[in-house]
């Protein structure tokens, strides 16, 4: 059994889609962000940087249970442990090559590109240039490579796909423009088809059932953003 730490945001939404698209049982159990979850101790006990989202294996190597933190890891720990979205042994190289390009630059820029857009004080002119700048070359560079292809790396669907899935996902949030993907319309195929898949209308209802805090109020700022009020 894993038991998936999840919030209703676009790194939980990658492990969601894996989850659904694997079969494997798990059990949700909601990490409200805005309310300032992610700082109890029980949950730093899971993840000391308290992000989420984070999975516990129940079942792990020796029957012992396994922590994992960061998506991007998780995806890789969950392929390796059921076999699945690994792609070929010969594309190995291109999927990790892939799979860090989105951990380290257009998921963590779609996030920076969010909070200067949405959230930040009015008048942070150049953290909104410079985050909008980064992740419109982010997604040209992702738009080029799929030129000609379903798939990010070779021939089938797999964690690259599915990791680039949960901020694409949320590209007109992203770029704050409704029709942002018509601007890429390399992606925009990619992100059409693999959105037809019925793994993803699963994953798309994941905590759909659990009440999270919306309002990004003075509290929600301070769990969000603690570094900020220190």
């Amino acid at each position: 059994m894993i038991r998936f730490y999840f919030h209703p945001t676009p790194n939980p939404a990658k492990v969601s889609l894996f989850l659904e698209e694997a079969g494997l049982p798990y059990e949700v159990v909601p990490v409200d962000t805005k309310k300032g979850d992610q700082h109890s101790p029980e949950f730093r006990a899971i993840n000391p940087n308290g992000k989420v989202p984070a999975i516990v294996d129940t079942d792990g190597a020796g029957g012992k249970e396994v922590r994992v933190f960061d998506s991007n890891a998780i995806l890789l720990y969950l392929a390796e442990k059921t076999g699945k979205f690994m792609g070929k042994p010969e594309d190995r190289g291109e999927l990790l090559s892939w799979l860090m390009f989105i951990a380290s630059g257009l998921g963590p820029f779609s996030g920076q590109a969010v909070h200067f857009q949405h959230v930040a004080p009015a008048g942070s002119d150049y953290g909104v240039n410079r985050y909008r700048n980064e992740i419109a070359r982010h997604y040209k560079v992702l738009d080029d490579h799929l030129a000609g292809r379903d798939f990010i790396v070779g021939d089938d669907m797999t964690i690259a796909d599915i990791s680039a899935w949960g901020w694409v996902e949320k590209a007109p949030f992203v770029h704050k423009n409704p029709d942002v993907l018509d601007l890429y319309p390399n992606i925009k195929h990619w992100h059409t088809a693999i959105s037809a898949r019925p793994a993803v209308e699963r994953a798309r209802k994941v905590g759909s059932d659990i009440t999270f805090k919306t309002e990004v109020d003075d509290i929600a700022k301070r769990a969000l953003f603690p570094s900020n009020y220190s």
